[in-house]
């Protein structure tokens, strides 16, 4: 049972969304699940039932009335695979390329961290824009310190966030006060492990800030300790821009590229997420898929950069395909909102030439991130056994929303018009495990939901 939510059931009923497979790489019938009036129950935290609201209102237990949300798009919650919320702060801070925006934000924003009451405040304010984002999970950065990812879990177990983290790891080309030693790191990182993963929805994350930032001995011990604790998430950045690729070969010239750095030191696998991967190669991209190692795809973060684009449908090569999810990668990336960064996807996408449609934006947005994390049995579906975890997502949120979105002629279009034009004001409701977490129109300090309540 989920952590809190023993003993209650609800049911939410109106257009339901959701995936059983990869549109990518099998026909849109087979893969996308559409419900014109459909009807959700969970219990204890997880849906137990799914379908049509005619088909299934006998099914609503006696007590329980469904809110009801006609007109609107209920979603799996959307999940974030690569995100900073250290760098909450530094969002829209003017910058060239990565390593100087680096050294002239990042680092001195997350010296900050090192006070506790100040990474509480900035955890709980990064919470709150997640659920304001429609996003129930997220697999985030924190800062070298303990006590920011101690404090980000706190908040996140407080609204039962289910939230994957890690604590930083570097030992050189930083600051001074943001470096660990290997030994260090792994202490730290293992003390963590046991104080946090799998308590509630709390997942880990090994945490390498990327290779540049770690010597061979603390990579090697990263290795050691996603060995010792393989239920653990591996989370760290790859070949986002070509002068960072220049200064891997440059620090590792005994290794054959970027990618073969982590794999060298056992970093590679089911569970490893490596955000951007805009410069892998061929055979880069095969390893990856060879080993069930993901990938975070930025595109808010590499426009915004100047880092690259992404070739989604290189990635998802049906003859070695790839995990990939979407990232959001605060704070270089510009928006907490998981349908603006598919918006950006789509443009990406076509300069690459590649067709992004809403179908596939939207896969990568739940069930595909969630496949990222190796999460997909659990978060990411609105299929029965899942945590019920879903967004309720308005169409007619703005006058401008509504005017374009009234002259759709089919459920691909209105997701693309989403995706496209929608942010966090089309969010009217988020819920977590099954209950309300956050209501656009009715501030939980109101009461219930404004929703229409009906059977």
């Amino acid at each position: 049972m989920t952590a809190g939510m023993q003993g209650t059931t609800t049911a939410v009923r109106g257009p339901m969304i959701w995936f059983r497979g990869d549109p990518f790489l099998t026909s849109r019938e087979d893969a996308f699940v559409h419900e014109p009036d459909g009807l959700l129950i969970c219990e204890d935290g997880k849906i137990t039932a799914v379908g049509d609201h005619t088909a299934l209102r006998a099914r609503i237990p006696d007590g329980v009335t469904p809110v009801h949300y006609p007109g609107h798009v209920i979603s799996a919650g959307f999940i974030d695979t690569h995100i900073h919320y250290v760098q909450t702060g530094i969002i829209a801070a003017f910058g060239s390329q990565l390593i100087d925006w680096l050294n002239h934000y990042t680092f001195v924003e997350e010296q900050r961290f090192s006070d506790g009451a100040y990474a509480t405040k900035v955890a709980s304010a990064f919470c709150d824009e997640l659920l304001r984002n429609g996003t129930t999970t997220a697999l985030t950065f924190c800062a070298v310190y303990p006590q920011s990812v101690d404090a980000l879990f706190e908040e996140a177990s407080r609204r039962n966030l289910r939230i994957a983290a890690g604590k930083v790891l570097m030992d050189r080309n930083a600051p001074d006060a943001l470096l660990d030693t290997a030994q260090s790191g792994y202490d730290d990182s293992k003390a963590l492990i046991g104080r946090w993963h799998g308590k509630g929805r709390n997942l880990y994350a090994i945490t390498p800030r990327f290779a540049p930032t770690s010597t061979p001995d603390q990579l090697e011990a990263a290795g050691a300790l996603w060995r010792e604790h393989p239920e653990t998430l591996m989370h760290t950045h790859v070949s986002e821009n070509t002068g960072e690729i220049s200064w891997v070969r440059s620090l590792f010239p005994d290794r054959s590229g970027y990618l073969d750095v982590y794999d060298h030191f056992g970093l590679l696998g089911r569970g490893s997420v490596l955000a951007h991967g805009v410069h892998l190669t061929g055979r880069e991209r095969a390893r990856c898929a060879e080993t069930g190692t993901a990938v975070s795809h930025c595109p808010t973060s590499n426009l915004f950069l100047g880092s690259g684009l992404f070739h989604v449908h290189d990635a998802k090569d049906p003859r070695r395909p790839m995990h990939v999810g979407l990232g959001t990668d605060i704070g270089a990336g510009t928006s907490f909102s998981m349908l603006a960064t598919m918006n950006e996807a789509y443009k990406v996408a076509e300069l690459t030439n590649y067709p992004l449609d809403s179908i596939k934006a939207f896969y990568l947005a739940t069930r595909g991130s969630a496949q990222a994390m190796g999460l997909a049995d659990t978060v990411g579906s609105l299929d029965p056994g899942h945590e019920a975890d879903f967004v309720v997502l308005d169409p007619r949120a703005t006058p401008l929303l509504a005017q374009r979105t009234s002259r759709v002629e089919d459920i691909e279009e209105l997701l693309f018009v989403l995706a496209v034009m929608g942010d966090d004001r089309a969010v009217r409701a988020t819920y977590i495990a099954g209950a309300l977490a956050h209501d656009r129109d009715a501030p939980l300090d109101r009461g219930t939901p404004t929703a229409t309540a009906a059977v």
